[in-house]
Protein backbone atom coordinates (compact mmCIF):
# COMPACT_ATOMS: atom_id res chain seq x y z
CA UNK A 1 0.00 0.00 0.00
CA UNK A 2 1.19 3.47 -0.58
CA UNK A 3 1.85 5.81 1.93
CA UNK A 4 -1.41 7.61 3.26
CA UNK A 5 -1.02 11.20 4.02
CA UNK A 6 -2.99 11.44 6.78
CA UNK A 7 -4.07 8.96 9.07
CA UNK A 8 -7.30 9.35 11.49
CA UNK A 9 -7.37 6.82 14.28
CA UNK A 10 -9.93 6.69 16.23
CA UNK A 11 -8.97 5.75 19.98
CA UNK A 12 -11.21 4.76 22.38
CA UNK A 13 -8.73 2.74 24.65
CA UNK A 14 -9.80 -0.95 23.89
CA UNK A 15 -7.26 -3.26 22.92
CA UNK A 16 -9.21 -3.44 19.80
CA UNK A 17 -8.09 0.04 18.84
CA UNK A 18 -4.84 -0.22 20.06
CA UNK A 19 -4.26 -3.29 17.97
CA UNK A 20 -5.96 -1.26 14.40
CA UNK A 21 -3.37 1.52 15.40
CA UNK A 22 -0.64 -1.27 14.92
CA UNK A 23 -1.57 -2.57 11.94
CA UNK A 24 -2.40 0.48 10.40
CA UNK A 25 1.11 2.06 11.78
CA UNK A 26 2.59 -0.70 9.78
CA UNK A 27 0.45 -1.16 6.51
CA UNK A 28 -0.85 2.05 5.87
CA UNK A 29 2.15 4.21 7.00
CA UNK A 30 0.94 7.37 7.31
CA UNK A 31 2.66 11.11 7.29
CA UNK A 32 -0.07 12.35 10.26
CA UNK A 33 -2.08 11.31 12.50
CA UNK A 34 -4.68 12.54 13.64
CA UNK A 35 -5.62 10.83 17.05
CA UNK A 36 -9.41 11.68 18.23
CA UNK A 37 -11.42 10.22 21.59
CA UNK A 38 -14.98 11.08 21.00
CA UNK A 39 -17.20 11.61 24.40
CA UNK A 40 -20.28 11.71 25.93
CA UNK A 41 -21.04 14.13 28.72
CA UNK A 42 -22.22 12.18 31.84
CA UNK A 43 -25.58 14.02 32.28
CA UNK A 44 -26.26 12.61 28.39
CA UNK A 45 -25.64 9.12 29.31
CA UNK A 46 -27.60 9.39 32.36
CA UNK A 47 -30.60 10.43 29.95
CA UNK A 48 -29.92 7.80 27.35
CA UNK A 49 -29.72 5.30 30.03
CA UNK A 50 -33.36 6.48 31.65
CA UNK A 51 -35.15 6.66 28.09
CA UNK A 52 -34.11 2.75 27.29
CA UNK A 53 -35.48 1.82 31.19
CA UNK A 54 -38.50 5.04 30.98
CA UNK A 55 -37.34 5.58 34.86
CA UNK A 56 -37.55 8.87 35.46
CA UNK A 57 -34.22 10.36 37.38
CA UNK A 58 -32.94 13.98 37.59
CA UNK A 59 -29.52 14.42 36.17
CA UNK A 60 -27.06 16.98 37.16
CA UNK A 61 -24.93 18.37 34.25
CA UNK A 62 -21.30 19.88 35.10
CA UNK A 63 -21.39 23.45 34.87
CA UNK A 64 -18.20 23.17 33.16
CA UNK A 65 -17.10 20.54 30.57
CA UNK A 66 -13.92 20.03 32.53
CA UNK A 67 -15.99 18.87 35.79
CA UNK A 68 -17.43 16.23 33.57
CA UNK A 69 -16.04 12.86 34.55
CA UNK A 70 -16.39 11.35 31.02
CA UNK A 71 -14.34 14.37 29.65
CA UNK A 72 -11.81 13.32 32.67
CA UNK A 73 -11.62 9.72 31.03
CA UNK A 74 -12.09 10.86 27.85
CA UNK A 75 -8.86 12.95 28.09
CA UNK A 76 -6.47 10.27 29.68
CA UNK A 77 -7.55 8.13 27.01
CA UNK A 78 -6.76 10.15 24.25
CA UNK A 79 -3.30 10.84 26.07
CA UNK A 80 -3.03 6.95 26.43
CA UNK A 81 -3.58 7.05 22.39
CA UNK A 82 -0.66 9.67 21.56
CA UNK A 83 1.65 7.37 24.09
CA UNK A 84 0.50 3.80 21.96
CA UNK A 85 0.97 5.91 18.85
CA UNK A 86 4.56 7.03 19.92
CA UNK A 87 5.40 3.50 20.60
CA UNK A 88 4.57 2.55 17.35
CA UNK A 89 6.80 5.63 16.06
CA UNK A 90 4.34 7.56 14.53
CA UNK A 91 3.47 11.05 15.67
CA UNK A 92 0.79 13.15 15.19
CA UNK A 93 -2.28 15.59 17.41
CA UNK A 94 -4.51 14.56 19.78
CA UNK A 95 -8.46 15.68 18.93
CA UNK A 96 -11.37 15.33 21.81
CA UNK A 97 -14.96 15.73 20.33
CA UNK A 98 -17.68 15.86 22.23
CA UNK A 99 -20.11 13.16 20.47
CA UNK A 100 -23.97 15.30 20.19
CA UNK A 101 -25.41 12.34 18.72
CA UNK A 102 -23.05 9.10 18.22
CA UNK A 103 -19.71 8.05 18.33
CA UNK A 104 -19.60 7.44 14.71
CA UNK A 105 -20.94 10.81 13.86
CA UNK A 106 -18.74 12.39 15.50
CA UNK A 107 -15.77 10.15 13.83
CA UNK A 108 -17.23 11.25 10.65
CA UNK A 109 -17.68 14.67 11.03
CA UNK A 110 -14.54 15.32 12.28
CA UNK A 111 -12.79 13.41 10.09
CA UNK A 112 -14.49 15.67 7.35
CA UNK A 113 -13.23 18.71 9.19
CA UNK A 114 -9.38 17.19 9.53
CA UNK A 115 -9.36 16.71 5.60
CA UNK A 116 -7.89 13.14 6.40
CA UNK A 117 -7.50 10.68 4.01
CA UNK A 118 -8.55 7.56 5.70
CA UNK A 119 -9.97 6.25 9.06
CA UNK A 120 -9.25 3.77 11.04
CA UNK A 121 -11.17 1.93 13.66
CA UNK A 122 -11.28 -1.63 15.51
CA UNK A 123 -14.37 -3.74 15.59
CA UNK A 124 -15.97 -6.01 18.10
CA UNK A 125 -17.02 -7.74 15.09
CA UNK A 126 -19.83 -9.07 16.60
CA UNK A 127 -22.05 -12.04 15.09
CA UNK A 128 -25.31 -13.90 15.25
CA UNK A 129 -28.29 -12.23 16.79
CA UNK A 130 -25.95 -9.76 19.21
CA UNK A 131 -24.33 -8.80 15.72
CA UNK A 132 -27.94 -8.24 14.40
CA UNK A 133 -29.03 -6.09 16.84
CA UNK A 134 -25.97 -3.52 17.78
CA UNK A 135 -25.29 -0.64 15.59
CA UNK A 136 -21.83 -0.90 14.69
CA UNK A 137 -19.90 2.49 14.56
CA UNK A 138 -17.41 1.22 12.03
CA UNK A 139 -20.52 0.19 9.65
CA UNK A 140 -21.64 3.92 10.26
CA UNK A 141 -18.40 5.57 9.25
CA UNK A 142 -17.99 3.32 6.21
CA UNK A 143 -21.40 4.06 4.65
CA UNK A 144 -21.27 7.85 5.98
CA UNK A 145 -17.53 8.91 5.59
CA UNK A 146 -17.50 8.87 1.93
CA UNK A 147 -13.30 7.85 2.28
CA UNK A 148 -11.38 4.90 2.92
CA UNK A 149 -12.22 3.10 6.10
CA UNK A 150 -9.21 1.05 7.37
CA UNK A 151 -10.98 -1.75 10.03
CA UNK A 152 -9.13 -4.06 11.81
CA UNK A 153 -11.25 -7.01 13.24
CA UNK A 154 -10.58 -8.82 16.85
CA UNK A 155 -7.72 -11.69 16.79
CA UNK A 156 -9.79 -14.94 16.05
CA UNK A 157 -8.49 -15.92 19.64
CA UNK A 158 -9.51 -12.48 21.22
CA UNK A 159 -12.42 -13.71 23.93
CA UNK A 160 -12.69 -10.45 24.84
CA UNK A 161 -16.71 -10.54 25.55
CA UNK A 162 -16.39 -6.70 27.36
CA UNK A 163 -18.97 -4.71 27.26
CA UNK A 164 -18.23 -1.33 26.21
CA UNK A 165 -20.67 1.93 25.75
CA UNK A 166 -22.65 1.10 23.11
CA UNK A 167 -21.26 3.65 20.62
CA UNK A 168 -18.26 2.05 20.38
CA UNK A 169 -17.29 -0.82 17.71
Amino acid sequence: MSNAETMLIAYDGSTRAARAMEHAARLLRPRRVEILTAWEPVARQAARAVSRTGLHQSTVAPDNVEDDPAYEEALRICKQGIEVAESLGLSGRAHLVESVTTIASAIVDAAQELDVDVIVTGTRALSGFRGWWTNSTAEHIVRNAGLPVFIVPPELDDDEDDEEPEAHS
